[in-house]
């Protein structure tokens, strides 16, 4: 198992998904498809958590390491956050949003085909890398979907037709995603420790990850002390997504990049 089978399992996810979206639009006039539209969305994501296992399996190390792993596992986490949303509060758009989300990081992959390799820098051969990378791309997968969410409360506002849930789901998936964005952290920081020798270096990556936490937990204290200014609220929910952004892709093409010891994520 191979990144050469990527495309194989990523063509009959694509179809799956594709033809779930479908349904999906479907069922805003035929309630009853909505449950058509979850099997083939779960028969996909079934069938790409497999090829990530099995890539696991083949590679001899967590598939964690470079931007295209990275993007594999944002396409994975997504469809999880959606089903969750889903679930708990019944929003059809959020469902079809996270899917179409993940359809599009699987066709960045597939065009941008990873190198085969089993290096795995001495470094990354710690404990800390699995559990440290996991829950920050989970964070960065729920944080993105948060984001959607402010989009979609200022085109409401844009319309008239803002309404409060939309802004009580956004502040749910923040402080599920600070929750793991502040492991994250703290787990990179145990991680440095061993490796550098040190919890903390202010390194460009560090940098930005720092700056993203500062971003949400400035949403949420806003949110806070001014509750009933949405569109303000919105709008720093927005900003912080793109330093977070910033932090998971830009940091890797600033010059600073050649200063840093996270270098190896561009790889």
């Amino acid at each position: 198992m191979t990144w050469i089978d990527f495309p194989l399992y990523s063509g009959i996810v694509f179809v799956l998904w594709v033809v779930g979206l479908v349904v999906l639009l479907i069922s805003y006039k035929k309630k009853p498809l909505i449950k058509v539209a979850n099997i083939l969305f779960a028969l996909g994501w079934v069938v790409l958590i497999v090829f990530v296992a099995k890539l696991w399996n083949e590679l001899d190390r967590p598939p964690m390491r470079t931007l295209g792993e990275t993007r594999l596992w944002y396409s994975t986490f997504l469809p999880l956050i959606g089903f969750v949303t889903y679930f708990r509060w019944k929003y059809k758009w959020f469902l079809g949003y996270s899917f179409i989300m993940a359809i599009v990081f699987l066709a960045i992959n597939y065009l941008n085909p990873e190198t085969y390799s089993k290096t795995l820098m001495p470094a990354l051969q710690s404990v800390w890398f699995v559990p440290h990378v996991l829950v920050y791309l989970f964070s960065y997968a729920v944080l993105a979907a948060s984001s959607i969410v402010a989009i979609k409360g200022w085109y409401d506002s844009y319309k008239g037709d803002f309404k409060l849930e939309t802004l009580k789901l956004a502040d749910n998936l923040v402080y599920i995603g600070f929750a793991f964005l502040t492991l994250g952290l703290l787990f990179g920081a145990l991680w440095a420790k061993e490796a550098w020798g040190h919890y903390w270096t202010w390194d460009p990556k560090e940098v930005w990850a720092f700056l993203t936490w500062m971003g949400y937990l400035i949403y949420i204290h806003y949110r806070h002390f001014h509750p009933q200014k949405t569109k303000q609220s919105l709008t720093i929910l927005a900003l912080a997504f793109v330093v977070l952004l910033v932090c998971w892709f830009g940091v890797n093409y600033l010059p600073v990049a050649n200063t840093s010891v996270h270098t190896y994520t561009q790889y």
